[in-house]
This record gives structure tokens, C-alpha cells and sequence, in this order.
């Protein structure tokens, strides 16, 4: 099956490398370009998109009325939302590099991140166009035997769940 995940554009918190969960920002004036950039860019699929502000945004602007998605949230970071990452405890900072073994106080533990998400893409009955965050695809990639994050804007191209296909890059 084909999927899209397109990475919601660019925010404050983003430029400033915060951790950035359910926090609901919306795009700094980059992200609004970079979210206009993918405008006739991407397929007619059914669209979805997470409820938060930043990824519905960029949904809008590309052109798009998806259907509001919670699974396609972000995870939560709890009391570590907002967190500069060079601030960040290591054992943390670890965790979320090796993407497993990351608990965060009063947030989502990356299992149950993983279990939202997957549970997510199974019910998926064909081609869709997911706006989403860096952490459910990176969660998908991972899935998939490959590690790595996209750029805010962009867009990661699946046959699901058997290999990524392609990268489209930020519009702007």
C-alpha cells in the first residue's frame, strides 16, 4: 500500500530544537512557505491528518481537508516538553537516538507510541496521505528496518509496510 507521511512544516520550537510533542504550535512563517511549497506536489489520496495545529496547518496549505487523526499525534514528552536538547539528561537524549527505552515523566513511553501509531496504519484500507510529525515517521521507517528523520515540509513515500520507495523534499 502506498503512504505518504508528510512532515509537518516548520515551528518555533523546531528552529530551536525543543523537544516538540503535543504541544500545539503553529508554523513560523518558513513552515507556512515550506507547507504552501507542497501545494500540487502531492496525491490525490485520502488525507489525514494529526489534530494538532502545526500538521493540520500544513494540510490546509498544501491544499488539503484531511480527516483530523489523533493517532498521528506526536509523542507525548510530558514534563520534557519544550526541552532545549542540549539540556536534555543523557540517558534521555540516548534513548531517544537509539528510538527505544524512552520513557518520558508524565508522557508516553515510545511502546505505546509505537502500539498508537501501528494500530493506525493497519486499519489503513489503501493509499493515503498522512500529515504527521518526525516521530511517527520516523516510527514507520523504523518498522521498516531504517532509522533517520526528514526535514520539516517533506515528504517520505512508503509501500507499506515492505520499503520506502522515495523522498520528496521541502517545497521552499
Amino acid at each position: 500500500m502506498e503512504l505518504w507521511l508528510v512532515r509537518h512544516g516548520e515551528t518555533q520550537w523546531n528552529r530551536e530544537h525543543r523537544l516538540l510533542g503535543w504541544t500545539d504550535l503553529p508554523l513560523t512563517p518558513l513552515g507556512e512557505a515550506q507547507a504552501l511549497g507542497l501545494k500540487g506536489r502531492l496525491p490525490s489520496f485520502p488525507a489525514h491528518s494529526s489534530d494538532l495545529k502545526r500538521a493540520l496547518q500544513t494540510a490546509t496549505l498544501a491544499g488539503f481537508q484531511p480527516i483530523l487523526t489523533p493517532a498521528l499525534r506526536e509523542i507525548h514528552f510530558g514534563a520534557l516538553e519544550g526541552t532545549l536538547w542540549e539540556e536534555l539528561e543523557r540517558g534521555y537524549q540516548e534513548a531517544l537516538l537509539r528510538f527505544q527505552g524512552f520513557s518520558p515523566p508524565g508522557g508516553e513511553s515510545l511502546e505505546a507510541f509505537q502500539e498508537r501509531v501501528f494500530r493506525f496504519l493497519e486499519g489503513l484500507a489503501g493509499p493515503a496521505l498522512l500529515f504527521t510529525h518526525g516521530g511517527v515517521i520516523r516510527a514507520a521507517l523504523r518498522a521498516l528496518g531504517e532509522d533517520g528523520l526528514i526535514p520539516p515540509g517533506s515528504a517520505l513515500i512508503l509501500d507499506w509496510p515492505r520499503r520506502v520507495l522515495d523522498q520528496l523534499a521541502p517545497g521552499a
